[in-house]
């Protein structure tokens, strides 16, 4: 199940994991987005509009998720947003319910129902999504650096609830993504050195693997060049 699944790494994870001969549960607001990126559906691939912000519509999408394939064996959190240009004391309620909804919260929706599906089966892969800027604070970033720390603290906890019952928990803590949008917004900006989509989802992929097995909580850095 991959989540923010129509964005640049969503697609990237899921053609990595596609390729891999997985079956695909997808889940985004829009289901036309969706069809304009993967097409139509198949027997290996199943959309899944939801509002992760509304725990009903998670709880329907992993029902029909389960519905279709019986089980869930990962997990990959990646809907999130990014915000910054504020400083602390005039952040308003709007951009820090955003950013701590849309990076944190999505994260407590999709684990309250598909964690018991995976205690339910047996086991699971967890992967979040966190940021490399989230290590620290920074100026003008207090929400966005809060909401992205409370992604790690949540990996990190629900790997020590969970690792004992075969359910792996980790994350990764990308910097600047090489996305059309971002090259929009940073023009002058030298796109070699952001992390492309592909490079970013191989790791994700790692970490849903039995090879990082041993791996519990890890908060995984993945850095431009320098």
């Amino acid at each position: 199940m991959v989540t923010g699944a129509a964005g640049n790494l969503g697609r990237a994870v899921a053609m990595a994991f596609a390729d891999l001969g997985a079956k695909l549960a997808l889940v985004n607001l829009h289901r036309q987005r969706l069809e304009q990126v993967f097409g139509a559906e198949s027997d290996r691939q199943l959309f899944l509009p939801a509002n992760l912000l509304e725990q009903s519509s998670v709880n329907a999408a992993v029902s029909k998720a389960i519905e279709r394939f019986e089980r869930i064996d990962v997990l990959c959190n990646l809907a999130g947003g990014f915000r910054m240009g504020q400083p602390v004391h005039e952040t308003s309620d709007e951009t820090w319910n955003f950013l701590l909804d849309v990076n944190a919260r999505t994260v407590l929706n999709t684990a309250r129902a598909v964690v018991p599906r995976m205690l339910a089966s047996g086991g699971g892969k967890i992967v979040n999504v966190g940021a490399y800027a989230a290590q620290k604070g920074a100026a003008d970033m207090g929400a966005y650096a809060a909401s992205k720390s409370a992604v790690i603290r949540l990996t990190e906890s629900m790997a020590a609830e969970l690792r004992e019952k075969n359910i792996n928990v980790n994350c990764v803590l990308p910097t600047i993504i090489d996305t059309p949008e971002n090259r929009a917004a940073m023009p002058r900006a030298d796109p070699r050195r952001w992390i492309a989509p592909q490079d970013l989802a191989s790791i994700v992929v790692f970490l849903a693997s039995d090879g990082a097995r041993a791996m519990h909580g890890a908060a995984v850095p993945v850095t431009a060049l320098s």
